[in-house]
């Protein structure tokens, strides 16, 4: 009679349902994931970072203004301060985009942190709240001067003389590309915690 323990050693590889070549590549997999998680975040903070400092949400042929300050003429700039009408709902749009800046880089070291200290299951978990805050934050700076730009321009007509001819820049489309960014970047994390 043969002993149970050499029936067990023989027992093909395709009757427990694994195959050698799809075992050995599960880390390259996850590492290609982890890699383009990283190069997905790091893009949405660079879309953050331009949206948030460059000169381009509202611009024309003769001018180009953003929450920060207004030019025309490329050369005459007047700085955004509480001389202007609604200045508070800019500065809301300023302090919800450098919020959202903020918290996407947070998040990019949080999870850096949470990859080597936390077992699965536990990974990514503050990460992902992070970065959807951060995903809420830009939203919310993006919705606050689409639905006020208008007024604005109508109460400080000396600053703004000829921005009815305007449309959105790049900057202003870069913070609505980046909310996108940061929302799947957010719900990336939260699929990747179930992984090993």
């Amino acid at each position: 009679m043969v002993p149970t323990m050499h029936r067990i050693k023989h027992i093909p590889l395709w009757a427990l349902n694994v195959t050698p070549h799809l075992a050995s590549s599960c880390p390259v997999k996850m590492l290609v994931l982890l890699a383009f998680i990283i190069a997905f975040h790091i893009t949405s903070a660079a879309l953050l970072f331009v949206a948030t400092i460059d000169n381009a949400w509202w611009v024309g042929d003769e001018f180009f203004a953003d929450v920060w300050r207004v030019c025309t003429n490329n050369t005459n700039c007047t700085v955004i301060n509480d001389s202007f009408q609604e200045y508070s709902t800019l500065q809301a749009v300023q302090a919800t985009m450098i919020l959202s800046t903020i918290l996407c880089c947070i998040a990019f070291f949080i999870f850096v942190l949470q990859l080597f200290r936390l077992k699965q299951g536990e990974r990514f978990v503050l990460t992902s709240i992070i970065q959807l805050m951060s995903c809420l934050c830009v939203m919310i700076a993006a919705s606050i001067y689409t639905d006020r730009r208008e007024d604005i321009h109508k109460k400080n007509l000396q600053f703004y003389p000829v921005t009815r001819e305007g449309s959105y820049g790049y900057s202003y489309i870069l913070a609505w590309v980046a909310f996108a960014c940061t929302f799947v970047s957010g719900m990336m994390y939260l699929i990747l915690r179930k992984r090993k």
